[in-house]
This record gives C-alpha cells, structure tokens and sequence, in this order.
C-alpha cells in the first residue's frame, strides 16, 4: 500500500488485521508499518505512539460491539431483549477474539466515548425491567462484568470441564434475567 493512502483509518484497520491474524501480542508500529509497505516513522503521521493506536483501536472494537449489540436488541424488550444482548456480545467475540482481548478500558476521551455508547445500549436493553436509575447501573455493572469474564474465559479456552459453554452459557443469561425480575429490597 502506497504511504499516500495511509489514513487514521487505515492504520487501525491494519492494527485490527495484526490483532485478528496474529494476536494482540503482536501489535506493535513496526508490524503495522510492515502491512503498510512503509518504514515505522511514516505511522507518525497518523498516530502519535503505539499507546494511541491501542486507544483508537480499543474505540473501534467498542463501536463495533456497541453496533453489534444494539442491531441485536432492536425492537426487542424484558429478557428476549437480554438473551439478544448477550447472544450479540458472545458472537462479536467468538468472530473477533484477538480484537477483544486487545481492547483496553481506558479513560481517554475516545475510548470513553465508545464506552459510553456501550452502556447506553445496555441501559436501553435493561428499560423494562423498571429498575431505579442506580439500580440500573448496578445492573448495567453486572452484566458486563458477567459477560466480559465470560467471554474472556472462554476466548482463552479457560474452560477446561467437559460441560458445553452454549449451555453454561444459557445458564448465565437465565441467572441474569432472573436476578433483574426478582423484587428488590
């Protein structure tokens, strides 16, 4: 690829096909550069340092989670909008495990952002269950909790029993869809 074409964009696509093909290990601005045909300085340009790209890649593969999730909830409420929630969040990280275990959580304005939009879907996924504003966020806090540790378990193949996951994982999302119908204190 001709160092004329490099774009912001194009930098993170590349970093996200280095995460996708190789791992997150393997992220660096020398391997970026190498999938561009272009020394490492010409990245300069377009990201300031390899904590940068990790930042803009780490907004990127929340926005696709968030758009994910939220085509997924769509017209949907109560636990169906749930199942559909999690169901969504599971896929994207089966599909894309290198891009998911390279996201970092971070304060940064970008990366807040697209965590922002995240919990929003969650919020919106969690509206009929009539929770209080902080008991949604509780909610909100344990359900991405409980499916960002599953999901980091299973990507890293820490489940070694022989049980089936799909059906742990049924159970969870039960667990959870229980747990938001229970009456509260």
């Amino acid at each position: 690829m001709p160092r004329a074409s490099l774009s912001r964009e194009t930098v993170v696509g590349l970093a996200l096909r280095v995460v996708d093909e190789e791992g997150p290990a393997a992220l660096t601005l020398s391997a970026v550069a190498a999938r561009a045909g272009v020394a490492t300085p010409s990245l300069y340009k377009h990201v300031r340092n390899l904590a940068e790209l990790r930042e803009l890649l780490s907004a990127h593969v929340m926005s696709e989670i968030s758009a994910r999730i939220g085509d997924a909830v769509l017209g949907r409420s109560g636990d169906e909008a749930l199942h559909a929630l999690m169901a969504a969040w599971r896929s994207y990280v089966r599909t894309h495990p290198g891009r998911y275990e390279a996201m970092i959580q971070s304060p940064q304005p970008g990366v807040a952002e697209a965590g922002e939009r995240l919990v929003d879907v969650m919020f919106a996924a969690l509206r009929s269950y009539g929770l209080t504003d902080s008991g949604s966020v509780h909610a909100v806090r344990c359900l991405r909790s409980a499916v960002h540790g599953f999901v980091l378990l299973e990507a890293a193949g820490a489940f070694g029993l022989p049980e089936s996951l799909d059906d742990t994982y049924e159970l969870l999302t039960r667990m959870i869809t229980a747990g938001l119908r229970a009456p509260r204190p």
